[in-house]
């Protein structure tokens, strides 16, 4: 059997809409047939043909791993699914057998293969992962927000990792991830939450999800607003989404004594030069995150929904997956928030 998927063909910018095989479940495996899937920045880079893309994906893979969708067929061995569950997926996938797998770390596993970046993804007519790494969504949840439960894990892994109730929260960059996080933290009980970036789109995008004060760096001065909202010793928590090294140096030196910082962005090419002195003499935590713990943060997630955290605002631009260039191209401008590719 045959389907539709966009498939990076070629060592080049841009992706193929082709037929391909249907891919076949294992006995451990499930088959979903996937009705949404959303667009994440590391599709964007794949889409680009970017340094880091040249160095982890080879041509004739099929991206995507931001998805929804239903149960087609499953393994022999599958138990605790059937036929017809909404679900979505984790999208890594772990060896089971290495440290920190054995340990219930597996988000920490050195052997992870992802997604649409090392084997064959979601952005075609069905997808095939182990059925450990499938997940049943609740049927009041709109599908569109579970298209993108991956990236809203991160967030939430992100946002979760100190406490922030009654809490001042910095989070830098403005984009889809970061909003999803300053959302997160204002759910949670952070007394102020302030996000920045130079990005004047998504600085509303942000405002649009609750209250959640936006800085453009460009032409504020957040040292100032911080002064404005009484923020004298400085920032509790902080999150580091953007990937900019002048952001990562902006949050240390507005951090409080003992304040902690969660870094979710990676630097690519860019690496900081960080200032040791804040870091050691605030006595500052840092702690990197690497996408969702396994599976505790999906289980959040799905309790934040559900409680109350809208996350439809972030939705900006739907097209179908044939039109899939144009939401590309969309996306390259930064004028987007999450872009939803429809399947079903």
């Amino acid at each position: 059997m045959m389907m539709d998927a966009l498939v990076k063909t070629m060592p080049d910018k841009g992706l193929e809409l082709k037929r391909v095989v249907v891919p076949e479940p294992g006995i451990d495996d499930v088959l979903i047939k996937i009705r949404k899937t959303a667009i994440c920045g590391t599709d964007l880079h794949i889409y680009n043909w970017d340094a880091w893309s040249q160095k982890h994906v080879k041509p004739h893979t099929v991206i995507g791993h931001e998805y929804v969708g239903e149960i087609a067929q499953m393994g022999s061995n599958v138990r605790g699914f059937s036929k017809g569950d909404i679900v979505s997926g984790e999208g890594h996938i772990v060896c089971g057998h290495c440290r920190n797998c054995r340990a219930g770390n597996a988000q920490w596993c050195r052997n992870t293969l992802g997604v649409g970046v090392q084997r064959d993804g979601a952005f075609a007519e069905y997808i095939c992962i182990p059925a450990s790494n499938c997940i049943r969504i609740a049927h009041d949840i709109p599908e569109e927000v579970v298209s993108f439960f991956d990236a809203f894990g991160n967030a939430a892994h992100t946002a979760l990792m100190f406490d922030v109730v009654g809490e001042d929260v910095l989070i830098t960059g403005a984009g889809p991830i970061g909003i999803m996080a300053a959302a997160i933290a204002r759910h949670s009980g952070a007394r102020n939450v302030f996000i920045t970036d130079v990005n004047e789109y998504r600085l509303d995008l942000a405002v649009k999800m609750g209250n959640i004060i936006p800085v453009n760096v460009a032409s504020e001065d957040l040292t100032e607003i911080m002064k404005q909202h009484n923020i004298v010793e400085g920032f509790d928590v902080a999150m580091e989404m953007s990937g900019s090294p002048s952001a990562l140096s902006q949050i240390l030196a507005a951090m409080r004594n003992g304040g902690k910082v969660a870094l979710l962005g990676l630097f690519g090419g860019r690496q900081p030069q960080m200032n040791m002195d804040d870091i050691i003499l605030k006595g500052l935590t840092l702690q990197g995150i690497y996408g969702r713990r396994m599976y505790e943060t999906w289980y959040k997630m799905g309790a934040l929904v559900e409680s109350g955290l809208d996350l439809r605002p972030l939705i900006t631009h739907r097209f179908r997956y044939d039109e899939y260039r144009q939401a590309f191209d969309l996306m390259n401008t930064g004028k987007s928030g999450k872009v939803i590719l429809e399947w079903s």
